[in-house]
């Protein structure tokens, strides 16, 4: 697949390969510099010649399907997902920017990585073998919510013989039939929409359901009431922190409502995990995460509307496996994983953070922290 201009080209298949062999995350390409790569968080410019509109254009429709150039011309935007031969897969972002076209190509490992790998709390294997109930995985783009997601969905596809359906837009891990019988379905493709994908998965005998973003009132409430009425429903939201998702949650409906969605999401809601991805010396990526396990006592803050406790539930449950984010980031500054000004960038309360970090570095640690030490 060459791209012809003034009488030199650009592959698309050798940009692919050297995303593929330097296992960055993402390829940029945009009209005035040369294509760009995203290497353990940050933007780094490849040593070729800038990029023309035509460029652009002709990597685009080497790769994008007649379905999304169309959506393309009518929208302004377009996502889709391809396979790069068996090396990995990708989600494309295509958009328009001062009438000429731009892309955004992230890779899609095409192996799935295990708890341990992705420093998953381990409380989240027991969760995701609950009979029922709603988890939510929530973060910033980016952050690695897919990547935990599959790995999840990969753990009970070997150790659990379920139906398990996956609601996507666009499929991004391709899961093979195991011990749970897996079936796949894109927006867009398979079926119109979200909340339309729902209703239809609750006829389908489904065990569990994967809502790949719970965008509207519409989803919520669906994936809220399949979780109550005994399925395990995996969803993902743009939100930072677990106090702030089930604000995100509740803030969606109307105002005549909030009190019934408290009591629904209340009971169905079995935990929050939220994570943040930064940089990790010497080089790669490492994820913080904050985990919120819902309780008895979290439910009934959630049903009264005292999610301002939430974090300081979080604080006092860490024999429940919780773990706030600050937390989680402070320990992989002392551990040496992380530079202080990285964890301090991906912080929900940088002043506090910064004051901690100070105390650390002259011997003096938390309580909490110190009865690691002992646990240690």
């Amino acid at each position: 697949m060459s791209v012809a201009s003034g009488g030199r080209s650009f592959q698309i298949d050798k940009l692919l390969e050297t995303v593929v062999k330097e296992r960055v995350s993402d390829l940029h390409i945009s009209v005035g510099q040369p294509p760009v790569i995203r290497s353990g968080g940050r933007m780094v410019r490849l040593e070729t010649r800038t990029l023309s509109a035509d460029d652009t254009t002709n990597l685009m429709k080497s790769i994008t399907p007649e379905r999304n150039q169309q959506e393309l011309q009518e929208r302004g935007g377009t996502d889709f997902g391809f396979a790069f031969g068996d090396k990995a897969r990708f989600r494309v972002a295509v958009f328009k920017q001062r009438g000429m076209i731009g892309m955004v190509l992230r890779r899609i490992p095409n192996e799935f990585l295990t708890f341990e790998q992705l420093g998953l709390p381990v409380v989240v294997r027991d969760l995701i073998q609950r009979p029922r109930g709603l988890f939510l995985v929530t973060g910033p783009t980016g952050s690695g919510k897919t990547t935990s997601l599959a790995s999840m969905i990969n753990w009970m596809n070997h150790n659990m013989d379920h139906h398990i359906i996956t609601l996507e837009d666009p499929i991004e891990y391709y899961h093979e039939h195991k011990k749970s019988t897996i079936n796949q379905r894109e927006i867009g493709v398979d079926v119109p929409s979200f909340p339309e994908a729902l209703r239809r998965a609750l006829r389908m005998d489904p065990d569990v359901i994967l809502v790949g973003e719970m965008r509207d009132l519409e989803t919520i409430s669906a994936a809220i009431t399949a979780a109550e009425t005994g399925h395990v429903v995996f969803g993902t939201l743009h939100t930072t922190g677990a106090q702030g998702t089930v604000d995100r949650i509740i803030d969606v409906f109307p105002t005549n409502q909030q009190e019934q969605i408290r009591t629904q999401l209340a009971n169905a809601i079995i935990g929050i995990l939220s994570q943040a991805l930064l940089p990790r010396k010497p080089k790669g990526l490492v994820a913080a995460y904050e985990q919120l396990v819902v309780t008895p006592a979290i439910a009934n803050l959630i049903r009264e509307g005292k999610t301002f406790r939430i974090n300081s539930s979080i604080q006092t449950g860490r024999k429940f496996g919780m773990i706030l984010l600050d937390d989680s980031l402070f320990n992989l500054w002392k551990n040496g994983i992380c530079d202080e000004k990285d964890v301090m960038y991906k912080s929900n309360n940088p002043g506090e953070l910064r004051a901690r970090i100070e105390r650390a570095k002259r011997g003096v640690f938390d309580d909490s922290e110190e009865e690691d030490e002992d646990d240690e």
